[in-house]
């Protein structure tokens, strides 16, 4: 059974997803681990939060949102699951988390869907729409 749970510290497993996505070349997982360490950004302003899919006491995915800079949104950010449990609704599971907590401080959500090549189509599939917007791929508007 999945669980999708708010996480306040990187979590037994973070290097498991840190060495997978660095073999995708994925730099998200440590932009996430380094930024987290260095406390330039550990999910806790108002608004903001950090999940984690776990399957059992494994740490599978994580995905948080922030507060974007210089807008009056949140955004979608560092989002990763591991290879052998993709296909699985989890990714979907942790997005859902993720719009709900950003929906609750705007009505604008942003993401830069450029990490993968699949990263756009997921991001289209949970209800974002592409943009041309400098440094966001796609938005999600309840306007």
């Amino acid at each position: 059974m999945i669980r999708v749970a708010r996480i306040v510290q990187l979590p037994p497993g973070i290097q498991r997803l840190l060495e997978e996505a660095a073999r995708d070349g994925v730099r998200n997982m440590s932009l996430l681990i380094a930024e987290w360490e260095s406390g330039v950004e550990r999910f806790d302003a108002p608004g903001e939060a950090l999940f984690g899919a776990f399957d059992s006491d494994i740490l599978v995915g994580v995905g948080g949102v922030t507060v974007e800079q210089d807008a009056d949104a949140m955004r979608m950010r560092r989002l990763y699951v591991l290879h052998d449990w993709r296909k699985r609704g989890i990714g979907r599971a942790l997005a859902q988390a993720m719009i709900a907590k950003g929906l609750e401080s705007a009505d604008f959500l942003t993401c830069n869907a450029r990490a993968t090549p699949t990263a756009a189509k997921f991001w289209e599939a949970v209800g974002f729409t592409p943009t041309n917007a400098p440094g966001w791929t796609h938005v999600f508007a309840i306007r």
